[in-house]
């Protein structure tokens, strides 16, 4: 059984409510970068806040930064 990957914007952009779903960080993190480019106005996620936000992805389960 794959254990699905959880990011909540908010815990990178305080007050966004957006939550990517995926099967592997890649996943997770491409659909994120695509939220921040349409709802952030960022046009790159530095690699500093590629680091933020890999340390605030959960497993569904609820366990941070478990990749």
């Amino acid at each position: 059984m794959t254990t699905r990957k959880v990011l909540r914007c908010g815990t990178v952009f305080p007050g966004c409510n957006f939550v990517s779903h995926g099967e592997t960080d890649a996943e997770v993190l491409a659909k994120i970068a695509e939220h921040a480019k349409n709802a952030h106005e960022m046009a790159h996620i530095s690699s500093a806040l590629r680091t933020r936000m890999m340390a605030q992805m959960e497993s569904e389960g609820g366990e941070k930064g478990k990749h």
